[in-house]
């Protein structure tokens, strides 16, 4: 795939949205990757090497927000840009993952159109608004 936009990994417990959010991603263009959790993100990170991660807050075994603490705690993985999908994204929220250093955030449910735009811009090096 010479003009994909970029490798995403999408880390989600519950297997309808984590496809949902892949099938998406792929015809838009990027190669897609997925994770069934913190733990098997963490475990893939290296050899995927995507430029950005989406993550579902609420999963089993290492939630959202521990895994992107660990993302950005190692240097190898600090700089991939990290998309929260959550459907808490109360102000309280949103000041934990900026001091974690989270990109942006998703709301569930969230607009297949506005979760490419996120990953788009991010993975193009630029913030979302």
């Amino acid at each position: 795939m010479a003009d994909s936009l970029g490798r995403v990994l999408v880390v989600d417990d519950d297997e309808v949205i984590r496809q949902l959010i892949a099938v998406n991603l792929q015809l838009e263009g990027f190669e897609v990757d997925t994770a069934v959790d913190g733990l098997d993100c963490l475990e893939r990170v290296r050899d995927v090497a995507p430029d950005v991660i989406t993550l579902d807050v609420m999963m089993p075994r290492l939630d959202g927000w521990e895994t992107a603490v660990k993302l950005r705690e190692d240097p190898e993985t600090a700089g991939i840009r990290v998309v929260m999908i959550t459907a808490r994204a109360q102000d309280r929220d949103v000041v934990r993952g900026r001091e974690i250093g989270v990109d942006a955030y998703v709301t569930k449910p969230f607009d297949p159109n506005e979760l490419i735009r996120t990953v788009r811009d991010l993975a193009s090096g630029n913030r979302p608004v």
